[in-house]
């Protein structure tokens, strides 16, 4: 795992690890560099897993190059944001989107 932009970068190779074995709800933006929507939410994200980083964990996957997760979760669009919990997927959210409506979609996942 590595940070970039100040989110922590999972991969094809540690997303068992840090997504689906971790002990708190993972939110995970399937992100691409080309993607301007995904860099418009990346300032939000990050103040989300500051704020919240007690209670979510919030991570980023690059889909150009982590195809194997990508195509496992059937993401289609970018930004896709999906909240994992317990290692299942219990939330998947499409697009941008300001940080008070993002916080209002997560509350119940929280």
């Amino acid at each position: 795992m590595s940070v970039t932009d100040g989110l922590a970068e999972v991969t094809d190779a540690d997303f068992e690890t840090e997504v689906i074995g971790a002990d708190l709800p993972v939110l995970v933006q399937f992100t691409a560099d080309w993607c301007g929507p995904c860099r418009q939410i990346a300032p939000v994200l990050k103040d989300i897993a500051f704020e919240e980083g007690d209670r979510l964990k919030v991570v980023q996957l690059d889909v150009d190059r982590n195809p194997q997760t990508t195509v496992a979760y059937g993401v289609l669009s970018m930004p896709t944001l999906m909240v994992f919990r317990d290692g299942e997927p219990v939330r998947s959210m499409v697009g941008a989107r300001p940080k008070r409506r993002l916080l209002e979609e997560l509350a119940d996942v929280l």
